[in-house]
């Protein structure tokens, strides 16, 4: 069985939506991010990614890991990749192109929207937003945005989903890096492909029951 390391509110979520997409039976082990304690090491801190038992199974010390056996896996979405393609069916990649384009997408994803997506919602987790700096810094990011987005968008008009003209990871490595950027008001609207395209992804059964497991999670 399949073992999944991490919690609901960090990156695992996207691991969290696959399996719930695929129906797969999982052991979850919760480990904490380490940031979120006051003290980590203290003797009756939760497990975290600090804790010497996690150190073990990923020396980096973050979230998420998958063990499949004596196989051990980090990267949310290698992990993705992973699990998808041991299930197989129609979320997997169908033959070698399309597993080369679900690597492209989440390579790009991950590299030319993702940090900038961060950094938008982090301005205003972190109440920044309405201070002069934050809204610089949103500014910034934002015209970072425009051309990977207006990318995803022309992409999205023409084909209706990531790779294959059907629902699959693809579509969950992405729209788990897009929803980032949600929490700039109106930022998703401006780019209305993406905009239908996430509002799809997320009416689906298997994000909501996620995203509720997600919002139980003490913040």
């Amino acid at each position: 069985m399949l073992t999944l390391y991490g919690v609901y509110r960090s990156r695992a979520s996207r691991n969290f939506w696959l399996l719930e997409e695929l129906g797969l039976e999982f052991e979850h082990v919760p480990v904490i991010q380490a940031y979120r304690l006051p003290d980590p090491e203290a003797e009756d801190a939760p497990f975290n990614t600090l804790s010497p038992g996690f150190l073990q199974i990923s020396p980096a010390g973050a979230v998420p890991v998958l063990r499949d056996g004596d196989f051990v896996l980090t990267e949310s979405l290698a992990i993705n990749h992973y699990i998808a393609r041991k299930a197989g069916g129609p979320l997997a990649p169908n033959d070698e192109r399309e597993n080369a384009l679900m690597e492209q997408w989440a390579l790009y994803g991950v590299s030319a929207i993702e940090p900038h997506a961060l950094a938008i919602m982090f301005a205003h987790a972190e109440n920044r937003a309405k201070t002069p700096d934050g809204q610089a810094e949103i500014a910034r990011e934002t015209a970072r945005l425009r051309r990977p987005l207006k990318v995803l968008d022309s992409h999205l008009r023409e084909n209706g989903h990531m790779v294959g003209g059907r629902f699959t990871v693809a579509d969950i490595n992405m729209a788990e890096i897009i929803r980032y950027a949600q929490a700039e008001p109106g930022l998703i609207d401006a780019y209305p492909a993406v905009a239908n395209w996430l509002a799809d992804c997320h009416a689906r059964p298997a994000f909501k029951a996620m995203w509720a497991r997600r919002l139980a999670e003490p913040a």
